[in-house]
């Protein structure tokens, strides 16, 4: 005798694989908030556009909030089936526009970054943020981690200066509790400059942790600050 075949089964292990490989792609250990300093992106041979608002203030700007794993890989674009919707972050878009303004050429609105960063990286972290969600929680962050006065409170200023990369990481974890990953760039004359801050935030988008992993970032011993 043919034993009946429950199809109430097969759809149950089907939904369950789709929970599995959801929740799988959508799982991860930490954020990096990173910020960047519009003076290192500007001073370079490729050179910057202000954006269509006009020139950002002279202070950290967002560049991400990134789903991270702890041996420092990473995943993306993990649902291509929630596009970046720019109506549901109507209420934040004058704070972005401060806070996380474009430098990239032609001059843009930002719209095309703030949507790179949400399909690449925020779509990533769905499982605990939507949209607005995870775009407030990086202004909340930026809110919350005045870099620029940390580093002016040591006397490390954005004057064209050069300042020891060491007492740049000392600043800053003496100003947050957490010890910071730096990444640097090169100037048009080749010189080493401080670029871009990391710093590590736990699953929820909101609590700063000390970094599992830091990102891999050439800097020399000493560093200058651009002025913006």
């Amino acid at each position: 005798m043919v034993p009946k075949f429950d199809s109430s089964v097969l759809i149950k292990l089907l939904l369950l694989q789709c929970v599995a490989v959801l929740s799988a792609a959508q799982d991860f250990d930490f954020f990096y908030f990173v910020q960047q300093w519009p003076g290192s992106y500007c001073d370079t041979k490729r050179s910057c556009c202000y954006p269509t608002t006009g020139k950002p203030p002279s202070d950290f700007g967002i560049h991400g909030l990134w789903p991270n794993y702890r041996d420092g890989s990473y995943p993306s674009n993990c649902d291509p089936s929630n596009p970046y919707d720019q109506s549901k972050i109507s209420d934040l878009i004058s704070r972005m526009q401060e806070n996380w303004a474009t430098l990239s050429c032609p001059s843009n609105s930002g719209s095309t970054f703030w949507s790179h960063e949400w399909e690449k990286h925020g779509t990533c972290s769905e499982s605990v943020l939507d949209q607005h969600g995870y775009f407030k929680a990086a202004l909340d962050l930026k809110s919350k981690l005045d870099l620029l006065q940390i580093l002016q409170s040591a006397g490390i200023n954005p004057d064209g200066g050069f300042y020891s990369l060491s007492s740049i990481r000392s600043a800053i974890r003496k100003g947050i509790g957490y010890t910071p990953g730096i990444e640097c760039n090169v100037d048009e004359e080749g010189n080493s400059q401080l670029y871009q801050i990391y710093v590590c935030v736990d699953t929820s988008g909101s609590e700063l942790i000390e970094c599992p992993v830091f990102p891999n970032g050439k800097c020399a011993s000493t560093i200058e600050f651009p002025s913006f």
